[in-house]
Formats: structure tokens, sequence, C-alpha cells
């Protein structure tokens, strides 16, 4: 007899969807198969979808940037990802200069991850090294991380990393195999002015600014080896000019991540009379560049949500400089993409980035002898109502989905039941 399980579903396997069973005992995928055996537990989900938990790999919960924390924690945080069926979510420390700070911030992250009512993971996070890269690397390995988050901008607030010593990190990560992130702009084709407003966002931070960084780091993957992983893809001009110069690395060495808010709004929305709550980096594009990013959607590898939220009175600044950049969507980040998408969505938000990541080997599947690890998603066409942060707004709210996230279930125990939270299920991978 099967602990769980889940019958009368559409589950999701190997790229298609399948009518048949999920079997589980403790916290394992025990058994697939379309006839009925005895089970302590049975989860009839007549018809739904039957999916794979989410993984999101790029989220800032409690992030802190000096004069603002962002407003959600990692109990809201990952509360809001269980709603939108992740079940595992990767954080970053903070930006650090060398070994002894790099402890310290695992350190402290750990206090603050304590809450979270999913798994979490972190990626390590550098800023203008000054320190013996690879001692860095060994003690980041050593503190089980397989992944370095780098910024090739905000030299104003001494986080830029120059090249030398992206390309010096570039050799580690194919030394070591560990995977290099990157938040891609060139630096010195973004422009501060300090009388800019909100709506000057895009004049701020050219779509040329990413593309133009974007090529030369694929030239330096190209030439130099190693792994790198490009996060928050903002423009369909970049991926369009990756794919002409660098088709041959990309998604192989050179990974693209993009967002839910760059298939969904553009810079107008900048020009609404709320347009502060639309600030992040990298800026919403225009219209002409969305169209492109969504006719190329195959060729972007994974989905995360840069999930960065803040309140409204956070935002509501005069200037551009006051305004803290990100916005939130950990929740519906799957509702948003399957509208879009359809089932193409499911491998980027959880099979591909699995791959990437040896601590996330036995999630992103439904598969025997995985985690059983996943959700349950009602179809039916309805609009986007109530979120679960800690966040006083919400951008997607009334938006169209075609279903909902009815139980989430992580390491073979709910965390969401019939739409209800029921208790987390936790622990760092």
């Amino acid at each position: 007899m099967f602990d769980k399980r889940i019958i009368n579903g559409k589950v999701y396997l190997e790229g298609k969807f399948k009518k048949t069973n999920v079997y589980i005992n403790k916290d394992i995928i025990a058994k697939i198969d379309d006839d009925l055996f005895a089970a302590k537990e049975s989860i009839d989900v007549n018809n739904a979808l039957v999916i794979p938990g989410l993984i999101d790999p790029h989220v800032h919960f409690h992030l802190n940037l000096g004069h603002i924390y962002s407003r959600d924690d990692f109990y809201y945080g990952t509360l809001q990802a269980a709603y939108g069926g992740i079940t595992t979510i990767i954080d970053f420390l903070d930006p650090v200069d060398n070994v002894e700070d790099l402890v310290k911030a695992y350190e402290r992250r750990l206090i603050e991850a304590k809450d979270s009512v999913i798994d979490y993971s972190f990626h390590a996070t550098i800023k203008n090294p000054k320190c013996d890269l690879e001692e860095f690397v060994l003690k980041m390995k050593e503190l089980n991380i397989n992944s370095l988050k780098l910024f090739t901008t905000y030299s104003d607030s001494g986080r830029r990393t120059f090249d030398n010593e992206i390309i010096e990190l570039l050799k580690l990560s194919e030394k070591y195999k560990f995977l290099l992130l990157a938040h891609i702009e060139n630096d010195n084709l973004i422009d501060l002015n300090p009388n800019y407003k909100y709506n000057c966002l895009l004049k701020s931070r050219p779509s040329i600014s990413e593309t133009k960084e974007a090529l030369k780091l694929a030239s330096y993957v190209d030439k130099y080896g190693g792994y790198l992983y490009m996060v928050h893809l903002s423009s369909g001009n970049t991926l369009e000019r990756l794919k002409s110069e660098f088709k041959h690395i990309l998604n192989k060495k050179f990974y693209v991540e993009s967002c839910p808010h760059y298939f969904l709004f553009t810079n107008d929305f900048l020009e609404k009379c709320d347009g502060q709550l639309f600030t992040l980096a990298p800026p919403l594009r225009t219209r002409k560049e969305r169209t492109l990013l969504k006719d190329q959607f195959n060729d972007v590898f994974s989905i995360g949500t840069d999930h960065c939220a803040f309140n409204k009175k956070d935002k509501e600044q005069k200037f551009l400089k006051d305004i803290p950049l990100g916005i939130g969507g950990v929740e519906f980040s799957f509702d948003m993409m399957y509208e879009l998408f359809k089932e193409d969505s499911i491998d980027k938000m959880s099979k591909n980035i699995a791959s990437l990541y040896p601590n996330l080997s036995l999630k992103g599947e439904i598969k025997e002898g995985k985690l059983a690890s996943l959700f349950v998603y009602e179809l039916y066409d309805n609009f986007i109502a109530e979120s679960h942060g800690a966040t006083d707004y919400n951008l997607y709210e009334n938006f169209k989905r075609s279903g909902a996230v009815i139980h989430t279930m992580n390491r073979g125990k709910f965390v969401i039941k019939n739409g209800k939270f029921v208790k987390a299920v936790a622990m760092k991978v």
C-alpha cells in the first residue's frame, strides 16, 4: 500500500500531459501508473493538471538596499511561491568582496531563511572583489553553493565587477564546475542623472546597454570557456543578437533567463499615474522589444521572477534615484506564463533549472524516484484577485488566467491543500 495517490490527473511527463496516476511513499514518487493501487490517502484531482513543483531561481526576499529592505521576507515570499506552485526558491547572499564576509553573509542569510515554508537555496554574490578569486570559489563550494552572481554595473555603489575578474571567474567556473550568474548592463551607457523622474527609466538604462554587454560577455564565454547565466534578459533585441552571433553556445554555456513582467508589461506603463510601481532594473522595454521577446520564447532557457517587492509609499518618490527598483510576481508567475505559452513554459520553470544545480537533481520532474514535489492546477477561466504577500498592492490583480493552483506538495507533504496553506515543508537544498 502506498502512502498517497493522486488519481485522475493529467500528469506532465516528459513534455506532455498524460492521464494517469501518481503514487507516493514518504517523500518520493514511487510509481506512475494508469492502474489503481491502494493508498492510505487518495486525492482525486478530476482532470486537473499535475505539474512538477516549480523552481524560481531568482528571488530577493528581505533584500538589504542599505536604506530599505524589500518588503517580502522569507515567510511571505515563500508563502506566495507555494500558492503559485513553486516548491523551491533560490535567493542571494549579500554582495561581498572577500572570503570572510562571504561566510558571514551565508550565516546571516541562513537565519533570515529559517521562516521559509518551501525549500530554499542560495547563490553567492560578489562585488568588485578584493581577494584571491580561487580562494573565494573554494569557500563557496565548501558552503555547498554552486552559483555565483556578479554585476557588470552599479559602480556607483561599489557592486560592479570588472572584465579581468569576470574572465578569471569564467575560467574558474570551468575548472570547478559552478555557474556564474551575471546582471548584465553596460555601466558606461547608464545615465544616473539625479534629476530624472521615474518615467525617464528607459533613458537612464537604455536597451543597448543590455545588448552590448551581453554580446561582450558571450564573447568571453566563447573565448575563455566557462558557464554563464544571464539573469533577467529584458529585450527581444538582445536575444535576437545573441542567437545571431552566439547560437553555438546559447543555452549550452551561455544560458538566458527572462522574467514574466518582460512578456507582460512595456515602458508605456511608466507613463501611467502609478508608473512608479513599474520601476525595476533592467527596465520594461518597448512594445516592439516585448513582441520580439515573445516570438523567441523557445530560445529562453529559464524563467525567474526577480521578485523584489516594495510598498506604494516606498515607490512614490519624486526622483528616480530615490525609488527602490523592483517588483513582485512570484505568486503569479506560472499563471502568467501558462496563460501566454501553455505547457511550453513548464520545463523553463522546472526541469531546465534543476539541470543546472547538482543539489536540485531530484527536483524538476514528475518521475519515479524523484522527490514528490508537485502542484495541481485546476483549469477554469478566472481573474487574479487576492495575493498572499506583505505589500499593499498587486500588479497582477484582475489579470486573466487559465486556472488556479489548488494543491502544492513538497517532499510528499501538502503545503497548500484545497487552496489553503497547511504547513511549512521546508529544507535548505
